[in-house]
């Protein structure tokens, strides 16, 4: 496992989780996820020693960490700029507490997403093994 890539990757999460709590609409939010996700699968196919899914799973939970905990310890101004989620939170179970949803929904979403990424890189390290076996 190569942590130091997981880490660096994950500073995407943690920018985005800042950016999505002031800057980024959840409109657009899955255009910038999207782009992050190809970036990490392809640094992960380059730079990860084998193991990709396993590496890119392990940079969606870091990045669960990253997302969940700044938009539970920024939950006011979340709320306050995502509308649509807030009332979305309401009518889920626990409406009550809704930073406890978020917690728990946090990580199971790191791990879908991390393994989106883990996907994409094992597809991202077969094209490039073929590239380089095609010019050898």
């Amino acid at each position: 496992m190569n942590w130091k890539l997981i880490v660096q990757l994950s500073m995407f999460g943690l920018a985005m989780s800042v950016a999505t709590v002031y800057l980024i609409s959840s409109t657009i939010e899955p255009i910038f996820w999207l782009v992050i996700f190809a970036i990490s699968a392809w640094l992960i196919a380059t730079r990860a020693p084998g193991r990709y899914l396993l590496h890119g799973v392990m940079v969606g939970i870091v990045n669960s960490i990253w997302i969940t905990s700044a938009h539970v310890l920024l939950f006011t101004d979340y709320v306050a700029n995502h509308p649509q989620e807030a009332a979305m939170m309401a009518s889920m179970p626990l409406p009550d507490s809704p930073r406890l949803m978020m917690a728990l929904t946090g990580p199971i979403i790191g791990v879908v997403s991390g393994l989106v990424i883990g996907v994409f890189a094992v597809i991202a390290s077969k094209i490039l093994t073929r590239r380089k076996a095609s010019v050898a």
